[in-house]
């Protein structure tokens, strides 16, 4: 049987539940010269419904989204031909060592990887190496969608 694409639209609440078990993301962000910067990173969802991913705040992502703080998340499952949607949203920038990113990079953590054996560790860690959590709003998404034949155009099975 063919494989036919599907297309789901969903509510903010269904999409964040898809984009929690899901940790393979594309960043989209605008580079000074207004073309596109794509950066495969890892990411989650904070408590507050924001994808969060963690970066250092020399990166071209970091650097571009101060700039301009418009971004797009290609959100991939782990299959790669399975489910994947694309958010758009607004993004902010925090760097260590301030309070709001430390515990931002806890939430992170913890959205990826569950509980920490040791958080003052994790702490240390992120403010010694100076890293930057970024956190998107989420202002529109895509319908979820998989690949295959448009339903119209699947050949006979």
């Amino acid at each position: 049987m063919p494989r036919i694409a599907t297309t789901d639209r969903v509510d903010l609440d269904q999409l964040l539940d898809f984009v929690r078990s899901r940790h393979h993301l594309v960043l989209v962000t605008t580079r000074a010269n207004g073309r596109p910067q794509l950066s495969p990173v890892s990411g989650g969802v904070d408590p507050d419904g924001r994808i969060v991913v963690s970066t250092y705040p020399d990166r071209a992502k970091a650097v571009n989204l101060r700039r301009q703080p418009a971004a797009t998340v290609l959100v991939l499952s782990e299959e790669w031909d399975d489910a994947w949607v694309q958010v758009d949203g607004t993004a902010e920038v925090l760097d260590m060592p301030a309070p709001e990113a430390e515990d931002g990079l806890v939430e992170y953590y913890r959205c990826i990887a569950g509980e920490h054996p040791d958080w003052a560790e994790y702490r240390a860690a992120m403010r010694r190496q100076g890293k930057s959590l970024i956190r998107i709003t989420v202002d529109s998404w895509g319908p979820i969608a998989t690949g295959g034949f448009p339903p119209d155009r699947a050949p006979a099975g």
